[in-house]
């Protein structure tokens, strides 16, 4: 008999691509959505889900739908939650109650509903800045950027001499460094998951990822992953926007390779009551980045907007050590990441996108997030 899983907020990006490679396993996918109005827009039916999912509408927070959502599940994919670094610096109840109430709520059900294993997305944005190394070769775990008191300031961090400390691979052992409202949540969110599943009989892992990317983006969203919004800038005809100068490094990880690590997280069972991160290995600066997309979307000339400003809760560099998954998981990476930009600028030019990007920035403004 098939087994059952649930993926909370599976009718968004990831959780769709989720479904559908646990469709290929042989599973029943179940998916609980709210289809909120920021990604999902004006739509009462998920978008990209596959017809073979079976799609029940219903907040993570509510107990009736969570309870319905339950009945007869084997496993749990956990990906309900609010997504944006700048947003959560200022809807500060909205993240925490979805984020870490939501959570709160599904493992209260789970108590009675129990299942073998809970998955949870993190996120890498739980480490803050990521690990440095100074001159001398000591690693840095606990680096927080000096706000910058002159224009000539260096944008990196420094070690006590005022030299630059060198970003190097950020692994699971990493001290987090909570940075953001959002941030905050999501290491909530997985306690929650490791320290509630153990003791009710389950198992719990969380996944720490990086920026995903890939067809099925909300390109509407400003507060969603980079590339979409910078997809949304150039499908409208304007310039991607970046804070800083530019040159803060990332790793870009494709849709795909983030569904199939959740998949090993799910059945491998050496992946019970751990961590990993989920990237491609491979970190870029966010202008080569937006150069790069640009150029597959046929417009290279539309160059960057560098702003020279920063948003509070941003951080300068993080790049991931993906070792850990790789040895104890079996992951591997094997996507091309220029035919990706291609095919993601396919995909863009069937779209419509409303370009909110300058009303995003605006907001934080407002609110003092930006300087």
């Amino acid at each position: 008999m098939k087994e059952t899983i649930l993926i909370t907020g599976g009718a968004g990006f990831i959780g769709c691509h989720v479904a559908r490679a646990l469709l290929r396993r042989g599973y029943h996918v179940r998916v609980l959505d709210s289809l909120l109005k920021q990604v999902h827009g004006e739509r009462t039916e998920p978008m990209l889900l596959d017809r073979d999912v079976e799609f029940m509408t219903g907040d993570v927070r509510d107990e009736a739908a969570l309870r319905r959502a339950l009945r007869n599940v084997d496993r749990v994919v956990h990906l309900a939650a609010e997504v944006g670094v700048g947003q959560s610096m200022y809807a500060v109840e909205r993240y925490v109650s979805v984020n870490d109430c939501g959570t709160a709520s599904l493992f209260q059900q789970l108590i009675d509903q129990p299942v073998k294993r809970v998955v949870v997305a993190s996120s890498m944005s739980i480490y803050g800045e990521g690990l440095y190394r100074d001159a001398e070769g000591r690693l840095h775990e606990d680096v927080i950027r000096s706000p910058r008191t002159a224009p000539d300031a260096p944008w990196d961090p420094v070690d006590a001499q005022g030299r630059p400390l060198l970003p190097v691979p950020t692994p699971e052992s990493k001290r987090p460094v909570l940075a953001s409202v959002y941030a905050i949540t999501k290491f909530t969110q997985e306690r929650l998951t490791l320290t509630l599943a153990p003791a009710y009989g389950m198992e719990g892992v969380a996944l720490r990822l990086w920026n995903a990317y890939g067809p099925g983006q909300a390109l509407s969203n400003p507060y969603t992953g980079v590339l979409a919004i910078f997809a949304s800038r150039l499908r409208n005809g304007q310039r991607p926007m970046i804070f800083e100068d530019g040159q803060q490094r990332r790793d870009f990880v494709h849709v795909e390779d983030v569904a199939r690590a959740f998949v090993l997280a799910l059945e491998h069972p050496r992946a019970a009551g751990q961590v990993y991160n989920v990237a491609s290995g491979q970190n870029r600066t966010v202008e080569e980045v937006a150069l790069a997309l640009a150029h597959a979307m046929g417009c290279p000339d539309r160059t960057p907007e560098i702003m020279g400003k920063t948003r509070s809760g941003d951080i300068r560099h993080n790049i991931p050590d993906i070792g850990k998954i790789q040895r104890e998981l079996g992951y591997s990476v094997s996507r091309d990441f220029e035919a990706d930009l291609r095919e993601l600028a396919e995909w863009v030019a069937s779209q419509q996108a409303e370009d909110l990007v300058q009303q995003a920035r605006s907001e934080l403004e407002t609110r003092g997030l930006v300087a």
